[in-house]
């Protein structure tokens, strides 16, 4: 799937969280699709647990998102710094918008905070920026100065608030992992006293684009992610049962798929850059709750793993003209098989 095969309209860029105009952040609308078939059932997303199995597992990222963007100064020229993924605890690969940046830059954000631009990214338009402080200390000025990253369709601050799931506890995602975030802790109770079980993994989000129509390779493009004992036992013992496992976005499928083995995971603390896509034979995971994609989006080679690509195509079709919003803050899908 490309950018030839769909556009999205302008009016289904959704810009702005829904509970701002209806009140909770559940009220976003449902495409459930079977997997072999298919076949879509259109819903709204508090009726999801009417497609879910007791015994199925649902897994969700508790990453949280951080103010990852923000203004510097290169000399006299203003940068916007774009942080996209950590690589210890004093520097980050980010993107770096400014008229001029030279190796060996010092980008100054506030008298607590520089950074020198200390290398290039082969093959990405990142670079390598070592920043003056580290560890707790870096974030917490991260902060204090940052706000969250977005993009052209969003047209005003929106509060980093938003930009969380009401579960996202471990901080590090530089965007929101997405998916997850419809849910209330109402729902979630809901989905436990049905007998569906819920188990957490972190993955942190690095960019979901760079700009000037560049996307990132995952496979240049590594998360740090991290599989507890619990989770894996929970996959575990699913499976033996013959239970569904079902991501709650393409981040917990990258986490589980980079921990799998023989059809189960073990505990894994680790990065990953796997890069799932059609002839991808999925390991671990069933099905997938998933928001809607970009038509540059490797989050659509993913999908094909789950659908064929032309049942994919005709199902993002059949999403347009349904009117199905896309983005952070729009709908929802779930695939999965024998769902309908």
């Amino acid at each position: 799937m490309n950018e030839a095969m769909f556009k999205i309209p302008d009016h289904l860029h959704a810009t702005e969280p829904v509970e701002f105009t209806k009140g909770s952040r559940d009220q976003v609308s449902l495409m459930v699709t079977d997997s072999p078939s298919g076949q879509c059932e259109h819903t709204q997303f508090p009726l999801l647990i009417n497609f879910l199995k007791k015994g199925d597992l649902l897994v969700f990222n508790n990453s949280r998102t951080i103010p990852a963007l923000m203004i510097g100064n290169i000399g006299e020229n203003r940068a916007e710094v774009r942080l996209s993924h950590r690589v210890n605890d004093s520097q980050w690969r980010a993107l770096v918008l400014t008229e001029e940046i030279e190796l060996g830059d010092t980008i100054i954000f506030s008298k607590n905070l520089l950074a020198v631009v200390s290398e290039g990214c082969e093959n990405t338009p990142l670079y390598t920026l070592s920043f003056s402080q580290s560890g707790s200390s870096l974030v917490d000025v991260f902060y204090q100065i940052g706000k969250p990253i977005h993009y052209e369709y969003i047209k005003k601050d929106i509060p980093l608030d938003a930009y969380q799931t009401v579960y996202g506890t471990v901080p590090g995602s530089v965007e929101l992992a997405s998916a997850g975030r419809p849910f209330t802790w109402a729902m979630l109770q809901q989905l436990k006293d049905a007998g569906i079980n819920i188990a957490f993994l972190q993955l942190h989000t690095g960019l979901s684009y760079f700009e000037n129509n560049l996307w990132p390779n995952p496979v240049q493009q590594p998360e740090l992610f991290h599989v507890p004992e619990r989770t894996a036992r929970l996959v575990h013992e699913t499976k033996k049962r013959g239970g569904r496992i079902i991501a709650v976005g393409t981040t917990v499928v990258r986490a589980l798929e980079s921990a799998g083995k023989n059809r189960t995971i073990k505990a894994l603390n680790g990065s990953t850059n796997l890069y799932i896509h059609q002839a991808y034979n999925l390991k671990v995971i069933d099905g997938l709750l998933t928001g809607f994609h970009e038509p540059e989006a490797s989050h659509l080679d993913m999908l094909s793993a789950f659908l064929h690509p032309d049942i994919l195509k005709s199902t993002y079709e059949e999403a347009l003209s349904k009117q199905y919003l896309w983005h952070e803050f729009g709908d929802i899908n779930l695939i999965l098989a024998g769902c309908l």
